[in-house]
């Protein structure tokens, strides 16, 4: 059997956790540079806010309603989804994070255990251990575990948060209820063909047959199909492996037309890459950049390019990638456009102790001690502490978050302060 757990309005419900007198209050959570709305309460999605509404469009609106706004506090979402992680591997040794809100477990061995009582006993800890309320989703493939979840999110006093597809009958029920679109893994334009051809429900799906999919579609949406049907198809994924690339992309936190600044930020995105590449000890063998300018200005001057860059050997120095990235602003940056984004992509990826050596042209050894001795002092004094030259020394990301919460479990500085 295999078990989805996932948070309600996780970003929302990390915030009251702090603030308790929030419940049963609409919240919405922004987006870099407090842009737009991209999580919401149910308080919230229930006085008409919708995913995506511009900020400055709803100014008024979140006054007159009085609803509680805040910029995105990534690394307080980040620790506390690192909590609830750590949980659920007290429940089962097979845990598959599956994104910043939600994870797959898989009962391997659990036949004679009462899952009911062992998902409530999951969801009540998580709750009284880090205050963020959930809910369990059980059945006998990942697909429809994700099924039995958006019921249980849905009747949560009918189900007490905790949802089980154990017969055929339930799962053939549960399908029906399900729409396509709300489907795991079926997207808008997926969603869109499916109904062309008169399917509207993830039972409609299931009764295609595996020709017809295979035919139309891939071996991914049989795969699903197959899921669906109660065949368990999608295996829980092996997260220790390295990512086969890393991005480091951001919007500033206004344009800038002067290239002095946009260099500086490539640099930082550069070195942000460089240490990722480090801590899965990793090195890249191409590096591409990015830079465009802000699209939703029709009125100014619009400008995107891409600039792929062939590295001379496999590196993990932020010094070389931070070099090379400067180099290709150089070369992309047109003058007059007011730029607002930019990013660093690192790909080509090989272990740094096991990849093929260049004779004419290699990484200076001194750069290895170099990068350890640096991570050492970040990870002792705080992130970003030790820079390069070409970096901001003030700040990492600049970015416009007029509504910041506290870090409150990762500054000592910020901590919560009881009176």
């Amino acid at each position: 059997m295999y078990a989805l757990v996932d948070c309600n309005n996780f970003y929302a419900s990390c915030e009251r956790v702090f603030k308790p007198q929030l419940r049963n209050k609409p919240i919405v959570i922004l987006s870099n540079n407090d842009g737009c709305v991209i999580a919401r309460s149910d308080e919230a999605k229930a006085i008409g806010i919708p995913m995506g509404a511009p900020a400055f469009k709803y100014k008024s609106f979140f006054k007159d309603n009085d609803v509680a706004v805040f910029s995105s506090n990534y690394p307080l979402y980040g620790d506390m989804s690192d909590r609830v992680i750590s949980i659920l591997k007290q429940f089962t040794p097979d845990v598959e994070p599956y994104s910043i809100d939600e994870a797959f477990l898989e009962f391997k061995g659990f036949e004679n255990y009462d899952l009911q009582s062992y998902g409530e006993k999951i969801q009540k800890r998580i709750l009284k251990w880090t205050g963020i309320p959930t809910s369990v989703g059980i059945a006998p493939t990942k697909a429809l575990s994700k099924v039995a979840n958006k019921v249980a999110r849905k009747f949560p006093k009918e189900t007490n948060n905790v949802f089980i597809i154990h017969t055929d009958e339930q799962r053939v029920k549960a399908l029906k209820w399900t729409k396509i679109e709300s489907v795991w893994g079926i997207g808008r334009r997926l969603s869109k063909r499916l109904k062309s051809q008169g399917i509207k429900t993830a039972y409609d799906f299931s009764l295609l047959s595996d020709a017809w999919v295979l035919k139309n579609f891939s071996i991914t949406e049989l795969n699903l199909k197959k899921d669906l049907e109660g065949k368990p198809t999608l295996k829980l994924e092996d997260t220790t492996k390295s990512k086969k690339s890393i991005a480091t992309t951001r919007s500033f936190e206004t344009t800038y037309s002067d290239i002095d600044n946009i260099k500086e930020r490539v640099s930082t995105f550069a070195v942000s890459c460089a240490e990722k590449l480090r801590k899965q000890k990793s090195s890249c063998n191409l590096m591409i950049v990015l830079l465009s300018s802000d699209r939703h200005k029709k009125d100014t001057e619009q400008h995107r390019k891409s600039i792929h860059i062939a590295l001379p050997s496999p590196t993990d120095s932020s010094l070389i990638l931070s070099k090379y990235a400067v180099k290709a602003i150089e070369k992309v940056f047109k003058k007059g456009v007011k730029y607002k984004r930019a990013g660093i992509i690192v790909t080509g990826l090989v272990p740094t102790d096991n990849h093929q050596l260049n004779f004419f042209e290699a990484q200076n050894p001194k750069h290895t001690s170099l990068m350890k001795a640096i991570d050492k002092l970040n990870s002792k004094l705080g992130a970003s502490k030790i820079k390069l030259g070409n970096q901001d020394l003030k700040r990492t990301w600049k970015m416009r978050q007029e509504h910041l919460s506290p870090r409150y479990t990762t500054d000592s500085n910020e901590l919560l302060i009881i009176k």
